[in-house]
Formats: C-alpha cells, structure tokens, sequence
C-alpha cells in the first residue's frame, strides 16, 4: 500500500504547539507584560546614560602671587610631568591670583588607585616649585550628578539660616537623600590674639597657649561602665570662645589662676563665607543635592520635594525654602517629550493598521508593540541599563521595526486564509513558518549592523552603548511575540473573519479605494517612469548631488545631540583692584534690579513674567 504522502499544513514544531495551545501562547504574553510593568517602577531614569569622568586634581596656593605668576611657577612646571603619566587623556589648567588648579583626565577602564599614586609621585618628584608656595593638594575628583538646588532665604541672618539648614539636612538623610553639600555659609572661628607686650608681662608663650587650648577642647573617651552601656569621656569640650576664654593657663602662688582672658583677647568671628548668595536684598543659603552612579534622579527629586514641603511648614515667618535649578524637572520633562512622541507615533501606527487590515488582525498586530517594549523594559532592568534620552531613542526607533514583524506574519496568514482557503490555524502556523527566515534575517543584519556602534570607544562609546542593547532586546521580544504568540492569536482571529462585522466597514471601504488608487493613479504612473526610465534616473542622481553638495558644503550640519533651548540665563562680573565686599554687594544687586526689570518690560508685553527665580551670588566656588 502507497504511502500517504506527508501534508506540508501538517502541525509540527514550536510554532504548531503555541498555535494549538492558547494558554500557553497568553501566558508567555502575560509574562512579558508582568516583566515589563513590574521593571517600570523600578528601573532608573535620568537624562543621560552615567559616563564616569576619572579626574585627579591637584590644587596648589601661592599667597600675593597674580595669574601671569601661577601660571609659569606652578602650571607650566606641572603640566609637562603629568601629561608624560600612563593613561592620561587630557591636563587642563587654571591659573588665577593666589593659587593654580590642574585636572588630569584618565582614559575610561583606568585604575584610579595607580592613577592616583602615579600622579602624587610625578608632583613629589617637583624640585622648581616656587619656595613660598603652600604644598600641593592632590585628589580624586568624586563623580557627581546634580539633582536639583535648595534655597533658604528670608530677612534673618546668615547664622540662621545656617542653622535652618542643618535641621533640613537632618531630614533629608533620614529620607535616604544622603549626598548632599552647603553652601553660603562658613563654620565660625574662634581667635585669641597675644601681643608681645602681654607675653612679656605674664611671662606666657604662644606654644603655651595653643597647648592649654588643645588639651581642653576635646574630651577623651575613658571607657565604659561594667554592666550597663554607659560610655564615659574624661574633660570637658570647650568650644565657645567665653569657655576658651576660661581656660586656665597656670595658678599663681598666691592661689590666684591666670587664664587665657587675662592675657589675650579671644573673639568670635562672623560666619561670612567667602561665597554669598542672595536673594533680592535677603542673603541666602542653598544645599546641593547630588546623586550617585546608581541613583535615581527623579526618585531622589520626588524625596526632595517631599522633605522640602513639610520643612517649609516649620520655617520662621517670612523665610522661604524652595527648589531651584532643578535638574530632574528638565530630565522628567524630556523624558515625556520623549514618550509623548512615541505615544503618538504608536497612535498613527494604531491607525494605519486598523485602515489596512481588519480590526481583528490589526488588534493582535498592535498588541506586540507594548509585549514587546515591556519585555525590552525588563530585560534592560535586569541588565542594569536606564531609561534615559539614548535608550529612549532606540525604543522608539525600533517601534517601527516591531511593527513591521508583526504585519508581515499577520498579513500572509490572512492572504493564505481569505484567498487560497487555507483553514485558520494551520495559515496561521503556515504564514509564521513562511516568514520565520527573512524576519529573523532582517533582525539579526539590523543587530549587528547596531552592534558596530559598541566599537565606539572612549567617553562617546559609553554614552551610546545603550542604543545596541535596546534594539537588540527590542528585536528579541519582538520575534518572540511574532512567532510564539501571534500565531495563536491570528487562527482564533482568522476563525472570526469568515462573516463580516460592521467594524471592519471603515477597512473594507478604504481598500476599495485604495484597490482604485492603485490601479488608476499608482500602476499607470510606474508605466511612465519604466518608459521614461532614462530622465527618471537622471532626476534621481541629481537629487542625490544635491543632497551630497549641500553635506560638502556645509549647509547641512552634523550635530550628534541637537542641544535644547536652556531655561537658565547666567551673568558674571569682575570687580577691579581694591574693590570692597560692599562693592561687589552693590553690583549684585544692581545685576539683579536689571534682571527684574527685563522680566517686566516681558510681562507688560506678553502679559506674562517669564521669570521664576533669580539668585545673586558674590565671591567664587
């Protein structure tokens, strides 16, 4: 007896189970689902991918020395050793009155530790560094990532608002925001100033002197109490200047106590930092909030905002605590841009799909947009990647190409069951089979062809190592849901196709016109350009020349970020020689009167101030 030959509709293999098995296909899609939402509310966004700058600085002083001077004692004696260092990329220098900066930037993978080490030894190895200079200050620049600014201001002093905010930074570490920095304000000194003539009066020296201060400023730990948790320190801490001014230095045979009052005069300081900020014509006080290599921006601002909300309600009246420079607001502002955009590409891609294919297909073609870009989600999650403007970029160029996938494996599943009779479930297994070979063709040669973007290297690298992986989990996901999921969805769609439904009435018309377009408008127009093929290829070359020309020229410009409009506006002054402190106030301020009276020449124009915050600032960082 013959043998039946084997049918090539036979059901067979991975696709031919997931076709025949519906809770297995949903489960799968219910996974990536899951996947992806529950990496939402945990994967970090920023605006940029972190590209770690490896820094080490070396600051050194030379008191009553100008810039000329710094600049050929201290950079030019230390520029030519470091730059001879392994591994070093750039040296950039700075020199100004008084002191002399350099930074050494090291190529990324350095070993900082070496780095650090190699760079101390190069300094020490310095024998021509002026005599009157101060010893070098080398460190390792920490890697920082502003977050947003906090400002206290109000009509009190500066000591407080200092102490304003200590108490919020209290607060801010009990949230979990742990790095963060003052400025504005100083810690007091205290000083005791000795003339010669009362040394020689009371017999007493200024060893002495510092000697008695040091023993009675501290007190020193003397151990614990048997039995219970109770440390004990010996000494008492003398840190005021009435408690420094008490202490004793030595006892008079006549029993009387000299003490350092008696001998010196000992005064606080004013706590007036070297950099002020004002606020109007109130001083003010900011705390930098930074975040580290593996802090979330917007989580930390959204903790900030909290903080500062509830510290606000206990703040004297008339101070005020606000954000300002908020750096997350314009990554979260972006970041919405961003996905605005995509949820409008994804809508207009909803609506071609719809107008070209019946609701039924066209449902389960677009439902593998979302499985496929939530499991992309959970796989960068996993992977320790960020939701930032690059990995944006590359969810939303591959929106397309998942699309796309899913109309080829919809549509020829459609075509075998609408006109060759084919029966849904094995045209559905059939058109996935089909089309397994050049969809999988077309994502490994765009995976690669992104991949070549991991050969980038340096600080560019970096930034852009984010595009490759997301295209490549994108593409993964997507075949994925092509080939497993979408099959089992298209046999249940196709079965519900053989009668007509009255939505699929706006496709059934549109085609209709579409099937004239095509044969009375687009088939004869492609009649005139095979006949007309020689002037055709001549209009297209010169296109191209064109578009080359104007790249050779000039005209059309590369820009790898086209860098948005900022919302910050900064102006700088320089005081001549022997300009006061007031001086320097008085310009401020007067800085800050033309700003406010920009802002509303704006208002009266536009009817509205454009101006949300304005911050003076006198001395340098």
């Amino acid at each position: 007896m013959a043998e039946t030959p084997r049918s090539p509709f036979r059901p067979g293999g991975a696709i031919g189970y997931f076709v025949r098995h519906r809770t297995v296909a949903n489960l799968l899609l219910v996974a990536m689902l899951a996947i992806g939402l529950g990496a939402m509310t945990k994967i970090r966004s920023q605006f940029f991918p972190d590209v770690v700058i490896e820094t080490v600085t070396i600051r050194v002083a030379w008191t009553g020395a100008g810039a000329d001077d710094v600049d050929r004692g201290i950079v030019a004696v230390l520029e030519p050793v470091l730059i001879g260092i392994d591994g070093v990329e750039k040296v950039s220098s700075t020199a100004r009155e008084g002191v002399g900066l350099v930074a050494v930037d090291f190529e990324p993978g350095t070993d900082m530790s070496r780095a650090l080490d190699d760079v101390k030894a190069a300094v020490d190895s310095l024998r021509n560094l002026p005599e009157t200079a101060e010893e070098p200050v080398i460190r390792r620049a920490a890697w920082r990532d502003r977050v947003t600014d906090i400002a206290i201001t109000g009509p009190v002093g500066t000591d407080q608002l200092a102490l304003l905010a200590d108490e919020l930074l209290g607060r801010l570490f009990k949230a979990g925001v742990t790095r963060t920095s003052v400025r504005g304000v100083s810690d007091p000194r205290i000083t005791v100033e000795l003339s010669e003539a009362a040394m020689i009066k009371y017999d007493v020296s200024l060893s002495a002197i510092a000697a008695a201060i040091a023993a009675e400023a501290e007190a020193d730990p003397a151990g614990d109490v048997t039995g219970s948790s109770t440390r004990v320190r010996s000494g008492v801490e003398k840190r005021t200047a009435e408690e420094i001014g008490g202490i004793v230095l030595r006892t008079n045979p006549d029993g009387s106590r000299l003490r350092i009052r008696d001998v010196a005069k000992v005064e606080l300081e004013g706590t007036q930092s070297r950099v002020a900020f004002f606020i109007g014509e109130n001083p003010a006080v900011t705390i930098r909030v930074d975040r580290s290599d593996q802090g979330d921006a917007i989580g930390i601002q959204d903790s900030v905002r909290r903080v500062v909300e509830e510290f606000g309600l206990t703040v004297p009246k008339g101070v005020s605590v606000q954000l300002v420079r908020s750096r997350a607001e314009a990554i979260s502002s972006r970041l919405d841009m961003l996905v605005r955009n995509g949820a409008t590409g994804l809508a207009l891609v909803l609506l071609l799909l719809f107008v070209f294919l019946d609701v039924r297909t066209a449902f389960w073609v677009a439902a593998g947009i979302p499985a496929a870009m939530l499991a992309a989600l959970g796989l960068m999650y996993v992977f320790g990647l960020t939701i930032n403007m690059v990995s944006l970029f590359a969810l939303i160029l591959t929106l397309g190409i998942v699309v796309d996938d899913a109309i080829v494996v919809g549509e020829y599943s459609d075509q075998l069951n609408r006109h060759h009779g084919v029966p849904p479930a094995i045209a559905a297994e059939r058109g996935a089979l089909r089309m397994l070979s050049p969809v999988a063709a077309s994502s490994i040669t765009t995976v690669i062809a992104f991949t070549s973007l991991t050969l980038v290297g340096g600080r560019m690298g970096t930034l852009v190592a984010d595009i490759p992986f997301t295209v490549s989990v994108v593409l993964i996901a997507s075949l994925v849901e092509c080939f497993l999921i979408l099959p089992n969805h298209m046999a249940h769609s196709l079965a519900g196709t053989a009668r007509a439904s009255w939505f699929d009435a706006p496709s059934r018309a549109f085609n209709r016109g579409f099937d004239w377009f095509r044969r009375r408008i687009f088939r004869p127009l492609v009649g005139w350009v095979v006949r007309l093929r020689y002037p055709a290829l001549a209009a297209a070359i010169a296109i191209l020349a064109h578009s080359a020309s104007m790249l050779v020229s000039g005209d059309l410009r590369f820009v790898f970020f086209n860098p948005p409009e900022e919302g910050n506006i900064t102006g700088n002054f320089a005081m001549v020689s022997g300009a006061t402190r007031e001086d320097s106030e008085a310009m401020m301020q007067e800085l800050q009167r033309a700003v406010r009276a920009v802002a509303a020449e704006y208002e009266k124009e536009d009817g509205t101030n454009p101006l949300t915050f304005v911050m003076g600032q006198v001395g340098r960082m």
